[in-house]
């Protein structure tokens, strides 16, 4: 286990869980519905690659790969460049975001990509798994 993605993972996690809270109950009172629909996006996809990160922490117990290093920071980055986006474009109307937020779709899209390739490359020897 990657015991430092994994405490990554919780902080995550957290502040999924707070700006997920803000965006229900907060942001009612500084932007219309169509943006909180924007900011609910992000946390959205913050909660899904949260997921991914743990995913990806447990799997070093089975699977030993650089492919999983890179698969999270992709997905860290992800986080960052997706949500991040999404919750300026929400909270302070930065549409100059708006570029930011396929860089960082694309980041959670090659973290996937290696996550399957390091599950795929792990080899099983004689029905036992190396």
């Amino acid at each position: 286990m990657r015991k430092g993605l994994l405490l990554l993972a919780a902080v995550s996690g957290f502040l999924a869980v707070a700006l997920g809270a803000f965006g229900a109950h907060g942001l009612k009172a500084v932007a219309p519905p169509d943006l909180i629909e924007v900011f609910n996006l992000g946390v959205q996809y913050h909660f899904y690659h949260t997921f991914a990160l743990i995913m990806v922490a447990f799997s070093g117990q089975w699977l030993t790969s650089r492919l999983l290093d890179w698969s999270a920071y992709l997905f860290i980055v992800g986080i960052v460049l997706f949500s991040g986006s999404l919750y300026g474009l929400a909270l302070f109307g930065t549409k100059w975001l708006g570029p930011i937020t396929p860089m960082g779709g694309g980041c959670f899209l090659l973290g996937w990509l290696l996550f399957a390739a390091a599950v795929w490359r792990h080899k099983v020897i004689d029905g036992h798994e190396s």
